[in-house]
């Protein structure tokens, strides 16, 4: 018997093809690349008492001037980076 984990089909991916930035899924939704809900992708990307304020994964948000929302993109290498720090 086989018990070796499947791998994700990002492992697939080749340096053309991999996203530089992901942006967050819409609520409810997940990753496609890990599978991940939005508010954990939230908890690792935005410090607070979950992290002791040091967020593992390197994110930026994209905002207009004076803008209180905007657009939050992970940096998909240090995601994954994280993710494989984990195993």
């Amino acid at each position: 018997m086989n018990t070796t984990l499947a791998q994700p089909h990002t492992a697939a991916l080749s340096e053309a093809t991999k996203p530089k930035w992901l942006r967050l899924p819409a609520p409810g939704a997940r990753c496609r690349f890990t599978g991940l809900s939005r508010s954990t992708l939230n908890e690792l990307t935005m410090a607070g008492p979950v992290n002791d304020g040091v967020p593992p994964v390197k994110s930026v948000v994209l905002r207009k001037r004076g803008a209180l929302r905007g657009i939050r993109l992970i940096s998909y290498d240090s995601l994954m980076s994280y993710l494989s720090e984990l195993s």
